[in-house]
């Protein structure tokens, strides 16, 4: 089963500095049945305006993933970390049992990341924090596996979930699979293009909700990027 949630119909709030799309429940946009996918919890479609950003806030019990589509995030936390991650990289925080952190973009442009919020298998313990560059050229035609909680994705940033967050990009014509087990959870969207996926067309910035699907034949209908959470 796939249900398109197509990027117009996304709830979201633009504050000037951020233009923000959700994919799912979050901060003034609320939808009783639109809470989540699995352990997936929150998909934050976001365009962040130069030399703005996130102040410092609080997290807890959450695997925090960023997506840099565009641009670069600066990120500072109050375990004495900071970064500054740029298209092509990603960063991942588990804040466990608490903390604080800044995002902002520091660059001349706009900054474009998907955040992704997935749902620990347990509370509490030591938050953490790291980057890693994805080289865009090194997950051409194929599925790279960028944050994991299963110890055998050994190239993956690792997060205490019961998920995985793989990324690709595809020229056109170009076709990726995945084999799921069909109890997951994937929630797919293309940063850029369009795909389809299972006869499924999927535009940019779109999401695709999966479920009980054995596999996935992802085809680009035009040269495209995407971001790919299999959840528990």
């Amino acid at each position: 089963m796939i249900e398109l949630r197509p990027f117009a119909r996304l709830g979201g709030a633009d504050h000037g500095w951020l233009n923000a799309k959700h994919h799912f429940s979050f901060a003034n946009y609320y939808d009783p049945e639109n809470m989540g996918h699995g352990a997936l919890r929150v998909w934050n479609d976001d365009e962040i305006a130069p030399n703005t950003g996130f102040p410092a806030h609080p997290h807890k019990d959450m695997e925090i993933i960023t997506y840099v589509r565009d641009g670069a995030i600066t990120h500072q936390d109050s375990m004495g970390n900071k970064g500054r991650t740029e298209a092509g990289d990603v960063q991942v925080m588990s804040a466990g049992s608490g903390v604080r952190h800044s995002e902002y973009n520091l660059e001349q442009e706009t900054t474009r990341i998907f955040q992704i919020w997935i749902e620990p298998v347990g509370k509490g313990g030591q938050p953490t924090w790291g980057a890693k560059p994805f080289p865009k050229a090194d997950r051409s035609g194929k599925l790279v596996t960028i944050a994991s909680g299963f110890a055998s994705d050994t190239e993956a940033l690792p997060i205490r979930a019961d998920a995985r967050v793989l990324a690709t990009t595809l020229k056109a014509g170009e076709s990726a699979e995945y084999q799921p087990n069909k109890a997951r959870h994937l929630y797919l969207v293309p940063a850029v293009g369009s795909v389809e996926v299972n006869g499924v067309k999927v535009n940019a910035r779109d999401g695709a909700a999966i479920h009980d699907e054995a596999k996935l034949t992802i085809t680009a209908l035009e040269d495209s990027e995407l971001v790919l959470v299999d959840a528990a």
